[in-house]
């Protein structure tokens, strides 16, 4: 059986288990407290040496990393991940737009203020970060009108990956209510 180390409130982990949803995979989850060092002792170490989550480590003991990849090789051969070049390469592109122009901003706003509390010393960062994750929701609510998913009419793992911390940014102090497309998205994702 699959294994999947985790923690469900991480906006990475959520997308693996959603997926594993939407695909109706049996798998185990190791929920993994990384504010306690769980990615850090030895035994993690030896399944994923950068020591982050989530982590994949399939029935033969062969780990993958990196949540897109995990989703990637998850959806392999699936409709979620469309067999058409410019299609496929298309979910790489809103995948790499996830992890470089959403993630950095939304997630890590979120991260100081849903896991630290919003500590002082952390304040101007999260109120510097709010600009970037704003253009990041601008770029797909600019595609959503067009389109009802991030890569035209089908759900895709390019949606998995977004939905990850876009459907908890507020938890970042990013309020997705002047974002309308994206609103419909999240409810008619069949992921909300």
């Amino acid at each position: 059986m699959l294994k999947i180390y985790g923690d469900i409130l991480s906006g990475n982990c959520y997308k693996i288990k959603l997926l594993t949803s939407l695909l109706s995979l049996e798998h185990e989850w190791i929920a993994v407290n990384i504010l306690a060092g769980e990615t850090k002792n030895a035994e993690f170490l030896a399944k994923n040496p950068n020591g982050k989550i989530p982590l994949l480590e399939l029935e033969n003991g062969e780990c993958l990393s990196e949540s897109n990849a995990i989703l990637n090789y998850l959806a392999d051969g699936t409709d979620l991940l469309p067999s058409q070049v410019f299609e496929h390469a298309k979910v790489l592109q809103w995948q790499f737009f996830e992890q470089y122009s959403h993630e950095p901003y939304i997630a890590v706003a979120r991260f100081i203020n849903k896991y630290l509390g919003m500590p002082e010393d952390r304040k101007e960062e999260y109120h510097q970060l709010q600009g970037g994750g704003h253009k990041a929701l601008k770029v797909m609510e600019a595609q959503l009108k067009q389109t009802p998913f991030l890569v035209g009419e089908n759900l895709t793992i390019a949606d998995v990956s977004l939905y990850g911390y876009t459907h908890v940014a507020d938890e970042g102090g990013f309020d997705l209510s002047g974002y309308p497309a994206i609103q419909a998205w999240l409810t008619n994702s069949g992921t909300s």
